[in-house]
């Protein structure tokens, strides 16, 4: 995994590598970015510590404002975006392209797909914009019961 760290031009962000040290602050985005479809705290542990998934955090001024995390696509060739987050205040930013950007080199794939509520329709601009089309539909996804898209993207890095 890269280690050094991306500033987004102009500001002060910057994409760090993730470890469990951010567990509480990822916790805390998550809570406010997914509600009730919030990931578990088992789940939030292992998607910092497995070793076949990149992760990624946007921090601004020592606080952690974005996440995504992806897993590696071996040996199916097929790369996942698991999670992705960007807290209210900084969306329409440029932030969550950067984000997606980092994970999507760090996943090495050819192919990389991601799911997103289908009301989400901000994320799913964002996704249509950088090259991510509609392949399928999984209802009742999330915890909530609301269905899912799946995107994908052909990605040559």
């Amino acid at each position: 995994m890269q280690t050094e760290a991306i500033t987004l031009p102009g500001s002060q962000m910057q994409i760090l590598p993730a470890t469990w040290r951010d567990l509480n602050e990822l916790r805390k985005l998550e809570t406010i970015c997914f509600q009730e479809d919030a990931w578990t705290l088992l789940d939030l542990v292992g998607v910092l510590s497995f070793t076949n998934i990149v992760r990624f955090k946007a921090v601004l001024q020592q606080k952690m404002i974005g996440f995504i995390a992806g897993e590696h696509g071996k040996p199916s060739g097929i790369g996942w975006i698991a999670t992705f987050a960007v807290l209210p205040e900084y969306r329409r930013q440029g932030i969550g392209s950067a984000l997606l950007n980092r994970c999507e080199n760090a996943l090495q794939t050819d192919r990389i797909r991601l799911t997103v509520r289908e009301e989400n329709t901000i994320a799913i601009q964002l996704y249509q914009a950088v090259g991510y089309y509609q392949i399928g539909r999984e209802p009742g996804y999330y915890q909530s019961g609301a269905d899912a898209i799946v995107f994908e993207k052909t990605y040559h890095g």
